[in-house]
């Protein structure tokens, strides 16, 4: 593996799930029944071989701090290196960054006091389970300045993405951002992880400013298309893109699938925060059916095709479907949930009744009590 850093963007494409960031990151979202999505990039990150990442973050950030810590689960806690919180304003100006361009520009000193060659870029929309020195060696062979991965698969209802063409040597000739496509249209989208040089980067980012640019996509990779060496990796495993509340009740749910969670979680570990709960109880009339049930829970009700988080409890005579519950949630007797999202820390009373379908979840806020 050549020696690379990570920098991760944390807050990037929350507009696409405005309900599950009200109070977190993207990064910091729940998934799966233990982790948060941020744990899929760190994993793939140190599996790889990269042990200095840099965390950067805009807003709203406090559950995402207290979830990694100092990062010693992903085993980043290093005097040299390992994770690294990233401030949410610039070095040279007292003010936020709004986009991917000001963003690295707020971090130039950081880049410059590193040494290793490249830098993996990576948005937090997406979950897989990629190895990243075979991305970096593709760059090598290629003598990329820029090497974007891209995922071959539907469109769907995305709000912003970009589109990839490449000639036979996998060169990038063509890029279309957020183009008018039909219904079920398959391409190739890049899916916001990149390599680059870091000398190079660095030299990008300061050659923009001058130039008054603020888009990393329109004013680099556009604009500069035929004069840089942009390849694409194509990533041709399982990739689940966040990018409505239909598309994370969905790969949630595709998890209930074996082949998914083994190719997901088979081959390399997914690191996530330890929390030494108790195994989870189950009464006398318990029912679980196709279930991903976390440590904690206490389920006294019938559980079926859905995924329930730490510490839930659901009561005697509740019925539970086809729902994502999250931490530490109260079911109450009698009630029946269906195609429902319960955030952290709801309460639902006995007797109650909600539903919703596969491609409009009921969603229901943290911290509600009904």
């Amino acid at each position: 593996m050549a020696s690379a850093i990570g920098i991760i963007f944390a807050n990037l494409h929350e507009e696409n799930v405005p309900e599950l960031v009200r109070r977190r990151t993207m990064a910091s979202i729940p998934y799966g029944g233990r982790y948060r999505i941020i744990d899929f990039v760190l994993s793939n990150m140190v599996n790889s071989g990269i042990t200095t990442v840099g965390l950067m973050t805009s807003n709203n950030y406090r559950s995402l701090i207290d979830h990694i810590g100092s990062g010693k689960d992903w085993d980043l806690a290093r005097k040299d290196g390992g994770l690294i919180l990233l401030p949410p304003f610039s070095e040279k100006h007292d003010k936020l960054y709004t986009t991917r361009l000001e963003a690295l520009n707020s971090v130039t000193g950081f880049l410059n006091r590193r040494k290793e060659k490249y830098v993996v870029l990576t948005d937090c929309d997406g979950v897989m389970r990629v190895d990243i020195a075979d991305i970096i060696e593709q760059h090598e062979s290629k003598n990329a300045d820029i090497t974007l991965v891209t995922h071959y698969g539907k469109v769907g209802n995305r709000k912003d993405f970009m589109l990839v063409n490449t000639d036979n040597d996998g060169r990038v000739n063509e890029i279309k951002l957020s183009p008018h496509v039909a219904d079920g249209t398959k391409a190739d989208i890049f899916i916001n992880m990149m390599v680059i040089n870091r000398q190079f980067l660095l030299n990008l980012v300061e050659e923009s400013v001058t130039h008054g640019f603020i888009s990393f996509e329109s004013d680099i990779l556009i604009k500069q298309l035929d004069s840089l060496k942009i390849y694409r990796y194509d990533y041709q495993g399982y990739y689940a893109g966040i990018d409505s509340m239909s598309a994370y009740y969905k790969h949630n749910m595709e998890l209930l699938d074996k082949d998914v969670r083994d190719e997901l979680f088979g081959a390399r570990d997914i690191y996530t925060k330890v929390r030494d709960s108790a195994p989870s109880k189950y009464g006398e009339g318990a029912v679980v059916k196709n279930s991903l049930i976390s440590d904690g829970c206490e389920i006294e009700g019938v559980v079926e095709n859905s995924i329930l988080f730490r510490g839930v409890k659901v009561a005697k005579g509740a019925v539970v479907k086809n729902s994502i519950v999250m931490q530490d949630n109260i079911i109450g007797q009698n009630t029946a949930l269906d195609c429902v999202i319960t955030d952290k820390n709801v309460v639902i009373s006995d007797r109650k009744t909600l539903g919703g379908c596969a491609t409009l979840p009921y969603y229901i806020p943290k911290g509600t009590r009904l």
